[in-house]
C-alpha cells in the first residue's frame, strides 16, 4: 500500500474535524482510498475523519496540492477546515513563496489562503472559498418531520444540500437516520453533503453537519460556507454582516464579499506519529 518505510504522519483538527495529514513532497502513496480506510477507523488506525495528501503543486502559480480521501476510501473536491490545516502545514514548514499567503491546489480549484494569527500552537487562517453556486430548491419526503421548507442545493466547489430546521432544537434530529436517506435520492446520484441549520439571528446560525462519505462530524468548513450562502439567499442572514457559524466542534467565521465566500477559523496540529502498515 506504501512506498517506503514507516509512514510519518501529522494530525490537525479544525472546530474537530480531524485528519490525518501526510506530506508527499518527497513520497508516494499508492492506493491512497484503501489507506484511507484503515488509518481513518478509530479503533485499529489512527482515527480521524479521513487523509489529506499535502503535494508538490502542479501549477507555477501554487505553492501546494491537496487530495482528500474520507473515511470510507472516497475522494472529495474540497474541504474548508482541511484546508486551513494544510495552510498551517504549508506556512509552518515555509512551502508558501510569499509571506503570509498559501495557495492550494484543490479538485475544486486554487484556494488561496491568509495567515491571520499564528503561534506555535494554533494559527488563524482566513481562506477565500471563491464564489458559491445556487443548484436549485426541492423538498424532500425524509424532511417532512423536521422541516416545511424547501432544501437548497449549492456546490461550494462540493455538492451541499442545506435544510432549515424549523421549531425543533437540531440537537435532537437523528441526522444519521435522515442523512442516509437523502444520500439514496435520486437529486444526489454522486452524494451530498447535508447540513441541518437553526438560524439564532441575522449574523448567527447553528449547524450539524452529515458529510458524505463520513456521516455526521464535528464540523464542515463548506458545509459553513454553504449554509451563510443559503441563509443569505433565504433573508435569513445578512450579506453585509459577517455570519457566526456554530458547529458541534467550534466557531466560523463566513463573510461574503463581491459574490465570494471567504471562511476564518483556526487550525490546529495535535500530533506526529508513524504509522506502521
Amino acid at each position: 500500500m506504501l512506498l517506503g518505510d514507516n509512514l510519518e504522519f501529522f494530525k490537525y483538527q479544525a472546530c474537530g474535524n480531524d485528519y490525518v495529514y501526510i506530506d508527499c513532497f518527497d513520497r508516494n502513496i499508492s492506493n491512497p482510498d484503501e489507506l484511507a480506510k484503515k488509518i481513518s477507523d478509530r479503533n485499529f488506525g489512527v482515527g480521524s475523519d479521513g487523509i489529506i495528501l499535502i503535494m508538490p503543486p502542479s501549477n507555477i502559480n501554487s505553492d501546494a496540492k491537496m487530495r482528500i480521501f474520507n473515511s470510507d476510501g472516497s475522494e472529495a473536491e474540497m474541504c474548508g477546515n482541511g484546508i486551513r490545516c494544510v495552510g498551517k502545514y504549508v506556512f509552518d514548514n515555509k512551502k508558501n513563496s510569499q509571506k503570509n499567503i498559501a495557495r492550494i491546489e484543490t479538485l475544486a480549484g486554487i484556494k488561496i489562503l491568509e495567515l491571520i494569527e499564528s503561534s506555535e500552537k494554533i494559527s488563524k487562517i482566513k481562506v477565500s472559498m471563491g464564489t458559491p453556486e445556487f443548484l436549485g430548491n426541492f423538498y424532500l419526503e425524509e424532511i417532512k418531520n423536521i422541516s416545511k421548507k424547501n432544501g437548497i442545493y449549492i456546490s461550494v466547489g462540493n455538492p451541499h444540500f442545506v435544510i432549515f430546521c424549523e421549531n425543533i432544537d437540531i440537537n435532537k434530529i437523528n441526522i444519521e437516520n435522515i442523512g442516509k436517506k437523502i444520500q439514496n435520492s435520486r437529486y444526489f446520484k454522486n452524494g451530498v453533503n447535508i447540513e441541518f441549520v437553526e438560524i439564532k439571528s441575522k449574523n448567527n446560525i447553528k449547524i450539524r453537519v452529515f458529510e458524505r462519505g463520513s456521516g455526521e462530524t464535528l464540523a464542515c468548513g463548506t458545509g459553513a460556507c454553504a449554509s451563510a450562502f443559503a441563509a443569505i439567499l433565504q433573508k435569513y442572514c445578512d450579506e453585509k454582516q459577517k455570519i457566526i457559524v456554530n458547529l458541534k466542534g467550534g466557531k466560523l467565521e463566513i463573510e461574503f464579499i463581491n459574490n465570494k465566500i471567504y471562511m476564518t477559523g483556526e487550525a490546529v496540529k495535535v500530533f506526529k506519529g508513524e504509522y506502521y502498515d
